[in-house]
């Protein structure tokens, strides 16, 4: 199937990832979004809903669990001793997937704008759970499903973002 026809959903109430082909449904991944809820406003930690599309894929070829500081590898691998060194860290690791809202005034432009929040799909420590919201606005995922994931993803492709 053509990558042109692929999709995701996020269902914000099931704390659930879609990755469709068509209509066909290719993958379901369990997910943790925001803690504080839904919402575009900047510096909310809410996750953004709408239409987005992938901006970025960051971390070819990085191992599972690299740490990403700023969207780049800082050269560490997740382990205990590192989150015992670094408690209060908000742990971004394996890939990202950046994401850009596309509808202006929305989720794109001013201070409701996605990009510039820095919103991505990403991984986190296997100990955070999942199917509960914790995060600080972007979407977590297992660090093997978003291996998964990533491969099966391209720049641009759309993603919406729903209750």
């Amino acid at each position: 199937m053509s990558v042109a026809n692929k999709k995701i959903i996020i269902h914000i109430s099931r704390q659930q990832l879609d990755l469709y082909s068509g209509q066909q449904l290719l993958s379901r991944y369990t997910i943790s979004s925001a803690l504080n809820g839904t919402g575009q406003q900047s510096h909310s930690g809410k996750t953004p809903l709408g239409q987005h599309k992938i901006r970025l894929k960051i971390g070819h070829n990085c191992p599972s669990g690299t740490v990403f500081v700023g969207r780049r590898p800082t050269g560490e691998v997740y382990s205990a001793q590192l989150a015992a060194d670094y408690p209060d860290r908000d742990w971004i690791l394996t890939r990202i997937i950046w994401l850009t809202g596309c509808e202006s005034g929305f989720n794109r432009g001013g201070e409701v704008d996605t990009l510039r929040r820095y919103i991505y799909i990403h991984g986190c420590p296997d100990s955070e759970p999942m199917g509960i919201a914790l995060s600080h606005g972007c979407i977590r995922m297992r660090n093997r499903d978003l291996l998964a994931l990533f491969e099966q993803v391209e720049v641009n492709m759309p993603v919406l973002i729903t209750l």
